[in-house]
């Protein structure tokens, strides 16, 4: 099991990660730490655990992952925004965990909106955010994060859309050593973007994203609508452009279905 001694242990961050709580079997780190932060738990504390048997991903979905081969942990956050920049901090810790692993396997990244990491075109990552608001404010934010490390096999249905660090560089990571690498740059960017209000990470994130200019299919509400993507909007939703017009996106499933290679511009 990955000690909170271990995960501390040469930690460069100022917050982030300076309280761990560590769990070989957990029902959910967003539920721990969501219980952690009603209690007054200070931003960057951290829950992670081997096993989640109650993972969750987004849109009520699962969460899946070989205990002690990968990451699955979540991050309190406290920050100064209102509740529609909840979309704007999704995309802040999207970019913060591809920095984070680019950094520390030289693994090209690429953020899919509105919360996945892909490799190769496959998922390696999914990051699931969760606001407790009171009033017009956000109390606090729980960003969970998932990503596949070391993990070689994956469920059959899994078997072409997904994918792991150690499958992407052919070598096993050690994981405590990315957890602080991941943590920082986390860390890095939030601070950045939050003395910004998180205005500026929009570009950022286009900088790792194949959608702009892409036709995709959006899948919301039991439809599903196709069009071109033309950009993010300031309160972090996909623009689309759709045969009834622009529309604007602020939670789907998205399918590219045009595939031409994507040359990221960072």
């Amino acid at each position: 099991m990955l000690s909170p001694e271990t995960l501390r242990s040469g930690l460069r961050t100022a917050s982030f990660g300076k309280k761990v709580f560590s769990f070989e079997t957990i029902d959910s780190t967003n539920s721990c730490a969501r219980a952690l932060a009603s209690a007054w738990a200070e931003e960057g504390t951290v829950v992670i655990a081997e096993f989640q048997s109650a993972g969750r991903g987004r849109l009520g979905r699962t969460w899946v992952a070989a205990p002690g081969q990968n990451l699955t942990f979540s991050l309190i956050l406290r920050p100064q925004i209102t509740p529609d920049a909840m979309n704007l901090l999704s995309l802040v810790v999207a970019v913060g965990i591809a920095r984070g692993i680019e950094e520390h396997t030289g693994v090209k990244v690429l953020c899919k909106w509105p919360n996945d990491l892909l490799c190769g075109g496959r998922k390696v990552a999914g990051i699931l955010l969760e606001g407790v608001l009171a009033a017009d404010r956000v109390e606090s934010v729980i960003a969970g994060i998932g990503l596949n490390v070391n993990q070689k096999t994956f469920p059959e249905e899994l078997s072409t859309k997904a994918t792991s660090l150690a499958l992407e560089t052919g070598s096993v990571i050690e994981r405590s050593d990315l957890f602080r690498t991941l943590l920082k740059s986390l860390e890095d960017e939030y601070m950045e973007q939050a003395s910004a209000g998180f205005k500026y990470v929009v570009k950022r994130w286009l900088a790792y994203a194949p959608l702009i200019g892409k036709r995709i299919a959006v899948a919301t509400n039991g439809l599903v609508i196709e069009g071109i993507v033309r950009g993010i909007s300031n309160g972090g939703g996909l623009i689309v452009s759709t045969q009834n017009g622009e529309r604007t996106f602020l939670a789907g499933d998205v399918t590219i279905v045009d595939q031409e290679p994507y040359a990221p511009h960072h």
